[in-house]
């Protein structure tokens, strides 16, 4: 290459890389924390516009520190969702209630979610008195379901907080959402996109499929068996994937497989429909006794 050619080349890739990383946009880190089942996972799905994190009606559904990414014009988003906080039984809930709080530290925003259809109580105090709550948002959700008297009632309790901001939103069906939205690119600061922009979480394919043998499991499960439960891919030879499901008892194990294999078979078909065309998943049940009080257990799921 004849050197002035060179010399245009090498600038051109200078200033391609200097646009990448120091183009001037509003980037940050927004935490959501709370205790179980507030929305947290449904507000982060909502924003990002696709399915970032599971979601049931059951507690606790959120095991592990999730990224969802919010793609704006000349803005970019990474909202983290949290495991709800809760008084923890099992070495499992002492470690997601510690991944919560460390969630809260070197990020832009905190958001503290409630319950607009649950009394505040000393749960949500709790969590408010493990964040800088002068500087969060605290977050009413799910006004859909609630009463305008519920609604107003939530609202002038979490009022005592002297949070920064205040919003009542329904990440069900998106009402507020665009104004927490706005408020909240509004304190990002300038800085680099930290993810491409087709880029909507960083959650390994892996992990991504084990969350959704996971959630599926939540869906026909009762009583305390699924928080028996925890799912992982083991094998990774596409089409092909293999997923272990843990459980603590050999009884579980047949409440899991289901008569015939038929409620193990719908778990698999469910899942198979949310995977790209033409993947197969294998189910295998495993009992790992008392796995949840087990730290070594607990590396090993990824908890």
């Amino acid at each position: 290459m004849r050197r002035a050619h060179f010399k245009d080349f090498l600038m051109f890739c200078i200033l391609s890389l200097k646009y990448h990383y120091s183009v001037v946009v509003r980037s940050g880190f927004v935490t959501f924390v709370g205790r179980p089942n507030v929305g947290k996972s449904t507000l982060v799905n909502a924003i990002c516009g696709v399915k970032i994190s599971i979601v049931s009606n059951k507690p606790q559904t959120t095991r592990t520190r999730i990224r969802g990414v919010y793609h704006g014009e000349d803005t970019q988003v990474v909202f983290v969702d949290t495991p709800g906080i809760h008084k923890p039984v099992t070495h499992l809930g002492e470690r997601v209630n510690a991944t919560a709080l460390e969630s809260v530290t070197d990020v832009d925003v905190v958001c503290l979610l409630v319950d607009a259809c649950k009394p505040f109580g000393r749960g949500d105090q709790w969590v408010a008195d493990h964040i800088d709550i002068s500087k969060a948002f605290v977050v009413v959700n799910k006004s859909d379901k609630a009463t305008r008297e519920q609604l107003l009632g939530q609202l002038q309790a979490v009022s005592v907080l002297n949070a920064a901001e205040y919003f009542p939103v329904s990440a069900r069906t998106g009402d507020g959402v665009p104004q927490l939205l706005k408020a909240l690119v509004s304190l990002m600061p300038e800085g680099p996109m930290y993810y491409p922009a087709d880029m909507v979480t960083d959650t390994e394919d892996a992990q991504w499929v084990a969350e959704l043998v996971r959630e599926q499991l939540l869906a026909v499960l009762k009583d305390e068996l699924p928080y028996s439960v925890a799912t992982k891919v083991t094998e990774w030879e596409w089409p092909r994937v293999r997923c272990e499901i843990y459980v603590e008892r050999e009884s579980q194990k047949g409440m899991v497989i289901g008569k015939g294999g038929e409620l193990l078979k719908s778990v698999g078909q469910a899942v198979r429909a949310q995977m790209p065309e033409g993947a197969f998943i294998e189910l295998h049940v495993v009992v790992d006794k008392d796995w949840q009080q087990k730290p070594e257990r607990l590396e090993r799921l990824g908890y």
